[in-house]
């Protein structure tokens, strides 16, 4: 088959190479749809334009990509400002993609990295563990990665990440010797790490404790809020419903605060709540909502740190499995 290059994108489109380059490079002198016309073909023949070609080739960009999955938990926040000010120190330029929990858009904004756009990615996976597979082409062009908080284990790169495990055995514990018996856990997703991961940690917990499993207890966000809202509300509100509720993400525990107000559900005497949070006013609500919060400005800055490091000192990087400790603060919520 004959390869497809910038000369021969051009002809097929009937477009000079120089529009064809501009709007590769999604240039503002090029129109919506001619740049539509010509991303669509790229696409469609597997075309990966190369902005190292010839006499850059020698250079790098100084940038590297941040894809996270959403801003709307604060612990995306802190951990883009730890990642932003390691990149600062190095001298390194950050570009920050959301994917909005969207699997294609994140594969459609990882592909985009193959033509040397970025030097390297960080990336907390929307993708399920299990799907990985744009994860795995960019591999295989050489593009330093690390994986943080939403990880996979199928790759030989870094990963930043927290106990989660310990930490949803610790936080059911608590509950549990609080006198809860009927806990619902609220689990951000079953197909990538963390939510697995404090999943288990909640089963052995109740295991341990002498609890038996209640699969209607297990609460599976779909991502969407009006959806999670109403599987929240109708399990607080359902006859002999669940005294105490353990929250993957701070959105959860928000709703259930919410829907509490809103049925007149007591604090902590009626339901306790718990959740996973970076909320910096957790402290301030009421009441005080206990959490595990997650080091997410240190996690942020180490997968700077280690990306650099890959990226600068190639021959003697060896990628590292990183795990740091979510600490737990008990208040009102569970008391």
């Amino acid at each position: 088959m004959e390869a497809i290059n910038l000369k021969k994108l051009a002809s097929l489109l009937q477009l000079s190479i120089s529009t064809v380059s501009k709007a590769l490079r999604d240039s503002h002198e090029i129109s919506a749809d001619t740049k539509k016309r010509v991303m669509d073909l790229a696409r469609e023949l597997n075309y990966e334009p190369n902005p190292y070609a010839g006499s850059l080739r020698k250079f790098k960009s100084k940038t590297i990509a941040v894809v996270l999955p959403d801003i709307i938990n604060n612990f995306f926040i802190f951990a883009i400002k730890g990642i932003q000010e390691a990149a600062y120190l190095k001298g390194y330029h950050v570009l920050i993609y959301i994917t909005n929990e969207n699997p294609e858009y994140e594969k459609e904004v990882v592909r985009q990295f193959a033509n040397g756009r970025v030097d390297g990615l960080i990336i907390s996976l929307t993708s399920p563990f299990d799907k990985t597979e744009h994860i795995s082409a960019l591999e295989d062009k050489g593009l330093p990665i690390v994986f943080f908080d939403r990880v996979s284990q199928n790759f030989e790169h870094t990963l930043i990440t927290t106990n989660n495990y310990e930490s949803a055995y610790k936080g059911t514990t608590l509950l549990i010797k609080q006198g809860c018996k009927r806990i619902a856990h609220c689990q951000v997703s079953d197909k990538i790490s963390i939510g697995i991961d404090r999943l288990n940690g909640y089963k052995k917990a109740l295991q341990d404790m002498g609890i038996e499993l209640d699969p209607e207890w297990i609460l599976s966000s779909n991502k969407d809020i009006d959806y999670d809202t109403d599987l929240i509300e109708r399990a607080l509100t359902r006859k002999n419903g669940p005294d105490a509720l353990f929250t993957s993400v701070e959105t959860h525990a928000l709703i259930a605060y919410d829907i509490c107000r809103k049925h007149k559900i007591d604090i902590p005497k009626k339901i306790k709540l718990l959740s996973f949070s970076n909320l910096p006013t957790a402290h301030l609500m009421q009441p005080s909502l206990s959490t595990i919060t997650q080091p997410a400005y240190e996690m942020g800055r180490a997968a700077a740190e280690q990306l650099i490091l890959a990226l600068e000192k190639p021959a003697r990087f060896k990628p590292e499995r990183i795990q740091m400790d979510s600490i737990l603060y008990e208040r009102e919520s569970t008391r």
